[in-house]
Formats: C-alpha cells, structure tokens, sequence
C-alpha cells in the first residue's frame, strides 16, 4: 500500500475535453488578471461531516491574493465566492486556472466563465506545480492563518470571512511579494 498526501479533491470527469489544460511554464507571459483557484479544507483532518473550506485566489502576475471562506464546496458556494472575490480585485479577471476537482470542473463554472467573457483552464491531473502560484499561498496565508483547525458551517463563517477581508489588505498591501526571476544548476543539484 502507498500512502499518499492529504486530498479532499476527486477527479471531475465531465468537460475535460473542452477545458484546455495550462501548466506552471505557460504563465510566463501572464497579464494581470489571469488567476489561480484552489479550495483548503479546515476539516481538521477529519472528513466527515460539514465543514468549511478556503477558496483561494492568486493573480499570477502581481501575486495579488484574495481568500472567501464557503461553507462546504457545492458548486453553488464555490461560484458565489469566485464572483464575490473576483468583484474585489484591482482589476478585471481574465482568466480563471483550477485543479480537475468536480467542485471546479462543472458546467455551472464553465458557464459562469463563458457569460463573463473569462478564459477558463485547469491543471494536469497530479501535477501540484501547475498550481504553484495558488498553492504557495495556501500555504503561507491560509495556513499560517487559520492553522489545520475544523471550522464547521456556522456562526464562524461570517467571523472568519471578516479576517480574510482584513488579512486580505494586510498581505496584498503591507507584504512583499516576491517571485524566482531564474534558476542556475551547479552539476547535478
């Protein structure tokens, strides 16, 4: 048996063939407004039952990074947090880039990103660097913020959507955001 990572995401089977898919090298000529989505579970390692998840959106140009919490990852959450959060942005979103989770990879979102004139890609499947932008953050905002703890779907929601607004104008304006200009290989490291 190999154990693998903790992953609450299941492979979507529908529309994968209309959806074009767009890996970690073809982001070198990113406008602002290209963006990278992904879902945090706060399930505190226990999977059953309700609990709250993170929607994470990063801008691959600016790093810009705003974060929604929903109370489950049914479509209709996932799409309302996605517009919510795309209205906050400095600017317009242009392209929206998501995992091959079926909480992503649906006709309601393909439809929402067809109405609003956004181009819609995901990653290859397993392939966790095609999502570096947005998984970095995961890691460094939501994380480092709200820790592994389990948030269920209640009183909580609103709270912690209220420190996500204000986390998000804390990171997005106070903290620099840096990225890798070039890499060298000295031999076989």
């Amino acid at each position: 048996m190999i154990l693998r990572g903790r992953s609450r995401t299941k492979p979507g089977s529908l529309l994968k063939d209309q959806i074009p898919i767009r890996t970690f090298a073809d982001w070198n000529d990113a406008t602002p407004g290209f963006v990278e989505i992904d879902l945090v579970a706060h399930d505190s390692g226990i999977a059953s039952g309700e609990y709250c998840y993170t929607l994470t959106m990063t801008d691959i140009a600016t790093g810009w990074t705003l974060n929604r919490l929903v109370p489950n990852k049914a479509r209709v959450w996932v799409i309302e947090a996605i517009d919510t959060t795309a209205a906050m942005f400095p600017f317009p979103i242009l392209g929206i880039d998501s995992d091959n989770g079926s909480k992503f990879i649906n006709h309601h979102l393909l439809h929402y990103c067809e109405t609003n004139m956004i181009t819609f890609t995901r990653r290859r499947s397993g392939k966790k660097n095609d999502g570096c932008y947005v998984e970095q953050k995961n890691c460094a905002r939501v994380r480092e913020l709200v820790c592994y703890f389990r948030y269920d779907p209640d009183a909580k929601l609103k709270l912690l959507n209220q420190i996500w607004e204000a986390d998000d104008a804390f990171a997005n304006y106070f903290l620099p955001s840096v990225k890798l200009a070039s890499k060298h290989c000295d031999g076989p490291r």
